[in-house]
């Protein structure tokens, strides 16, 4: 007989995905977010096309990719210490309002037409400058949107997925819009997507914790910070993990305008397709995430993803067929997404709240400061040996640091259960049970 009705497995496991979507914050930052990242990504984009346009060099990629980066690296742990002094609301507020302003200003340079390097490099890295402060700052805004913890893993992967779902979207729009109108509009619509995001954080109803003066100086802040952070074997793997991957295998993006015109043979569409094929597989994982009931069995999911990331990047380095290459980015993007919103989903759930700004400023320092340094390798690397065997060695070097991560697993397992325990986060033991230590 056959059922007049949807399936209620179904749809329990749609409500399961979509949890976080019940806090109303959240599902307004979650709509916000949507538009915004979506022009972010048209703005990577068109950056990266432009500068090799007019410049022809595989290593001002890499400097461009540097300057926008490098920042998080030198300043976010700083910043981690203020977020945790500041009201995180008001912060995103304000970076992402000077995020508004850089766009406006490279849409206005662009379509002019007297748009130079030096102008790319000057302007993306005042937009690093502000990413080293609003990228911390919004990981640690996750948390205050969220009434049940119980759901934070779950806004963290959805978090995700927007970020992807973007990637998905947006080198797609901006690999057609460069073709026929320029670069200039990408900028534009980045712009203008900006004003979703302001207004979603200005309705929220946030009750606003009341700031006193710290005795305490900056530096001894962040020392604390540190010495919590790299003192638990845990974190201190994840965050390592992390900064292998964003060094060796992340900058792989910075050379997919290279590889799309000088390995492939082709034109913006393709450099956009490979992207957009990057950002499903990316979407994928994060569905996978959020489908989650728990955050139980996460490590493991840390080390396997490193290793389908760098195995990705290794038969991607080798392929000369573009329907072939787009499949594989399709790995490549899983691979990247899992391990990094996996990772962060650990952390997030294991950090004291009044710590949570630091250790999520480590993390940005992982995931995004390390990375220009990569990107300056790769690009440097890839002008004196050529793009595959860049991408070849970089997929090497993610398998091997998720093989290190993986003999550690069972520490890791066993001391990540006790804080979970403690926080009430595995179904159906009591937090208030004794751990033994």
């Amino acid at each position: 007989m056959k059922s007049n009705g949807s399936n209620p497995n179904n749809a329990a496991g749609m409500r399961r995905v979509f949890r976080a979507l019940r806090h109303r914050n959240y599902r307004l930052f979650f709509s916000g977010q949507s538009v915004s990242l979506t022009g972010t990504w048209m703005t990577r984009i068109a950056t990266g096309w432009l500068v090799y346009r007019i410049t022809k060099s595989v290593f001002l990629l890499g400097v461009v990719g540097f300057a926008s980066q490098v920042p998080s690296f030198l300043l976010a742990p700083f910043a981690g210490v203020l977020i945790d002094r500041w009201d995180r609301h008001r912060i995103l507020i304000f970076t992402q309002t000077l995020s508004m302003l850089q766009s406006f200003a490279m849409a206005i340079l662009a379509m002019t037409g007297v748009i130079t390097v030096l102008h790319i490099i000057v302007l993306n890295a005042f937009q690093g400058l502000v990413n080293a402060v609003d990228m911390p700052a919004r990981q640690s805004f996750v948390i205050e949107m969220i009434e049940d913890k119980g759901d934070l893993g779950n806004a963290i992967a959805l978090n995700s997925s927007i970020v992807n779902g973007a990637r998905m979207v947006g080198p797609s729009i901006a690999g057609i819009l460069i073709a026929t109108v320029g670069e200039g509009m990408c900028f534009l619509i980045d712009g203008i997507s900006y004003i979703a995001v302001i207004s979603a954080l200005l309705v929220m109803k946030i009750v606003h914790k009341k700031t006193e003066p710290q005795k305490t100086h900056v530096l001894h802040g962040l020392k604390e910070g540190f010495t919590y952070a790299f003192s638990f074997a845990p974190i201190r793997s994840i965050i390592l993990l992390l900064a292998l991957i964003s060094f060796t295998g992340v900058p792989y993006r910075v050379l997919m305008p290279v590889f799309a015109k000088g390995i492939l043979h082709k034109g913006p569409h393709i450099f956009g397709f490979l992207m957009t094929a990057s950002g499903i597989g990316a979407l994928t994982g994060a569905s996978y995430l959020a489908s989650r009931k728990s955050v139980i069995g996460l490590e493991k999911n840390i080390a396997l993803s490193a290793a389908v990331f760098g195995i990705g990047l290794i038969v991607f380095s080798i392929s000369r067929t573009p329907l072939f290459s787009i499949l594989l980015m399709l790995f490549v993007g899983f691979g990247m997404m899992v391990q990094m919103a996996a990772s962060n989903t650990v952390l997030q759930s294991v950090v004291d709240d009044d710590k949570r700004g630091r250790v999520m400023s480590f993390y940005a320092m992982a995931f995004v400061g390390m990375s220009p340094f990569g990107n300056l390798l790769a690009g440097g690397l890839a002008s004196r040996i050529g793009v595959p065997d860049t991408l070849l060695i970089a997929g090497g070097c993610c398998i091997l640091g998720s093989l290190i991560f993986a003999t550690r697993l069972s520490s890791i397992r066993d001391a990540l259960q006790q804080i979970y325990t403690r926080k009430g986060l595995i179904p159906g033991i009591d937090p208030e049970t004794p751990i033994e230590t």
